[in-house]
């Protein structure tokens, strides 16, 4: 799936890239967002990411956004709405539940056209 991400520090750096390898690694947690994640991680020899943001062609599924509130991610910036797994108000809103211990800035829908045409392009090709 054309599904990327990156983390970005706080002082502009790149310190965390992944793309969707689920499918190649049979791996059912290398999400695109897990990936950067964790490469971020060890960048910056800390599993707290405070200040950086997170930037992704789609909408984080459920275990994405839980990674992104438990990473302490300050902001998640993406890309096109998922109404049919999106956990970051597509299909219910986990990063800005009152209830957890931290909340994350969300900017969606960024480029949304462009990241739309994409995933679409990807799975007409399949058909």
């Amino acid at each position: 799936m054309p599904i990327a991400a990156v983390v970005v520090a706080p002082d502009g750096r790149v310190i965390g890239q992944g793309v969707n390898r689920r499918e190649s690694d049979s791996d059912p947690t290398a999400h695109a967002e897990i990936l950067a994640l964790r490469e971020a991680g060890r960048v910056l020899g800390d599993w707290r990411l405070s200040g950086c943001t997170l930037a992704v062609t789609l909408e984080p599924c459920t275990m994405c956004a839980g990674a992104t509130v438990l990473a302490r991610v300050q902001r998640l910036v993406f890309g096109a709405f998922d109404d049919k797994a999106g956990a970051v108000g597509g299909l219910w809103d986990v990063v800005r539940d009152p209830r957890l211990n931290h909340n994350v800035e969300v900017v969606g829908g960024v480029r949304e056209a462009q990241c739309s045409a994409l995933l679409s392009t990807f799975f007409e090709e399949r058909r």
